[in-house]
């Protein structure tokens, strides 16, 4: 299942791409990539991991952005 998440006010690329791989190794994940300039996270994970992934992608982005928010697409 893919999940598309926006980043809201992400523009640090050192950040993104600490966010991108963290969530990349979450349980159930198989791909995480970042695109800055879109400010978009999306995330190929298993179906059954996809309900509680919001919190977790929240908690990650809030340890190297607490500025940013998370939006669920």
């Amino acid at each position: 299942m893919k999940k598309v998440f926006i980043l809201e006010d992400l523009d640090c690329a050192h950040c993104a791409a600490l966010i991108e791989e963290e969530v990349g190794k979450l349980t159930g994940v198989s791909k995480s990539t970042v695109a800055l300039l879109t400010q978009k996270l999306t995330v190929e994970v298993e179906d059954d991991k996809a309900a509680g992934l919001l919190g977790q992608v929240k908690k990650i982005v809030k340890k190297y952005e607490p500025d940013v928010e998370v939006l669920e697409k």
